[in-house]
């Protein structure tokens, strides 16, 4: 988030200077690293909780529309970093990797059926596969299929254009570019570690050096807080208003990673399946083939888990440290009303390994336990606000909080996250450079960057067809053109 919002600024306003920081010694180590994160393009392609069935039995289809369209927009930024050398080959952070949906039973084959019949009438979803033939889902997924029961009722979905990606390296890409602009400062091993408001509205930034231990300050008109889990806690910090009241919840995972390589030559698909009950939506389970530095890597997963850290390197004091007398009832009330919540990360946390085997073997049925290594994911931190009862509600997916002013911004929550940055970016930007982002110069550079930017791709074929093309040529990516 924190690369793309930079690299947008820095385009918008190339006298801009810009100071970086960041705590570990590398860059995207944390949330955005490939290990970290599922890597999948979120495009609503094959994520199931993206399109929930009404209480009448219906399928709401309109976030993954809006999913999808922001994905677009991220591509459009990529493609043009791309075409302006500010990015490194393509197939260093994206690659073509099918996208799957995958049910058994009869309940969840209804289901099914009915999304694809609802989505492959959307614009931006036209040329997804359906199908219950049992030989036609052993060629889409053969890993999935060898060893099941013929006389099981399967159905699954299947997007021939959708991508994996590798965020570390895109991230890192990003901040190479960045650090050769001038005017840029990027500061590993550097801890933000408070924020002041001073008199003439500019903020004063506490930084701390965490080689040498010593802190300094800086001034800035304008604080960006991009710091995934850690970002709540700066929030607090800041002391701005609009900050009140947020608590976080963090989530934990896990990931079954094969260590097998003719096993991980057979699968190329993204297979996502549906969540179980009480589950976040970051632990929807998926056979997973990645291509993470160059190779393909096979995961399942990822399994949840609860840590009371806020980050992966963080520390377990996290949770207790961000309780503030604002937010104890909104987060006491959020917890009351997530009781499934728990009792689905209590059940995971004390999964045995042959029950993490058997939900595998639910995907792959001759899994072998000798194949496949246990390893630690990335750690969310789920979003707790207050309801206009003045209790709280968990929130699942992403929310910008800015200063009034438009002098800081912050950025909390996980899903989709790191697909939709540049779209989540564009409404950073509206939010606090209202009048710059109004004038000519400044909407001409937007629409540069981003060719559909203030249009609807979903309803325009002409658009949508000129925008994939232009975005997957220079990507190397597959595309369709809808007639």
């Amino acid at each position: 988030m924190s690369a793309t919002l930079g690299s947008m600024m820095k385009t918008l306003n190339p006298q801009l200077k810009i100071n970086i920081y960041e705590r570990l010694d590398l860059v995207a180590a944390e949330s955005s690293d490939a290990w970290n994160n599922a890597g999948t393009g979120h495009s609503a392609f094959c994520e199931l909780n993206y399109t929930p069935q009404r209480p009448d039995g219906t399928i709401e289809f309109n976030k993954a529309v809006s999913i999808n369209e922001q994905f677009e927009i991220s591509k459009q930024f990529w493609a043009y970093m791309v075409n302006k050398g500010k990015l490194p080959e393509p197939k260093s952070f994206i690659n073509n990797v099918p996208h799957m949906s995958f049910v058994w039973g009869n309940k969840n084959v209804e289901y099914l059926k009915k999304r694809y019949n609802v989505l492959s009438k959307q614009l931006l979803f036209k040329g997804m596969q359906y199908s219950e033939n049992f030989d036609t889902l052993s060629k889409w997924m053969p890993l999935v299929m060898t060893g099941r029961n013929r006389k099981q009722k399967v159905a699954a979905t299947y997007m021939a254009i959708g991508t994996d990606v590798n965020f570390g390296s895109l991230t890192r890409g990003l901040v190479a570019s960045l650090k050769k602009e001038k005017g840029v400062k990027v500061a590993l091993n550097h801890e933000v570690r408070n924020l002041k408001r001073l008199e003439d509205g500019t903020w004063l930034v506490t930084v701390r050096d965490n080689k040498t231990e010593k802190e300094r300050n800086i001034k800035a008109k304008f604080v960006f807080i991009g710091a995934g889990g850690g970002a709540l806690r700066l929030l607090q910090k800041s002391k701005i208003p609009e900050g009140r009241g947020f608590g976080g919840f963090p989530v934990s995972g896990e990931w079954m990673v094969c260590n097998n390589q003719d096993i991980i030559a057979t699968h190329i698909t993204k297979v996502y399946g549906k969540a179980g009950v009480g589950a976040p939506p970051m632990s929807v389970p998926h056979l997973d083939t990645r291509i993470i530095n160059g190779r393909k890597a096979l995961l399942f997963g990822p399994y949840a888990g609860f840590s009371s850290k806020f980050l992966k390197q963080g520390s377990y004091l996290d949770l207790t440290r961000s309780i503030t007398l604002k937010n104890i009832w909104p987060m006491m009330s959020a917890g009351a009303d997530n009781i499934p919540l728990t009792k689905y990360l209590i059940s995971q946390v004390s999964q045995s390994n042959v029950a993490r085997l058997n939900a595998l073997k639910e995907y792959f049925p001759e899994a072998k336990a000798s194949d496949w290594k246990l390893e630690t994911a990335g750690q969310r931190v789920q979003i707790i606000k207050k309801d206009k009862k003045g209790g709280g509600v968990l929130q699942f997916g992403t929310e910008v909080v800015s200063a009034k002013d438009g002098s800081l911004a912050a950025l909390l929550g996980a899903s989709p996250g790191a697909s939709t940055s540049v779209d989540i970016m564009i409404t950073v930007l509206k939010k606090c450079f209202p009048k710059e982002m109004a004038t000519p110069e400044w909407q001409s550079k937007m629409k540069e960057m981003i060719p559909s930017y203030q249009k609807k791709l979903s309803n325009d074929k002409a658009l949508a067809n000129a925008i994939r093309k232009a975005n997957s040529t220079s990507l190397g990516l597959k595309y369709f053109t809808v007639d």
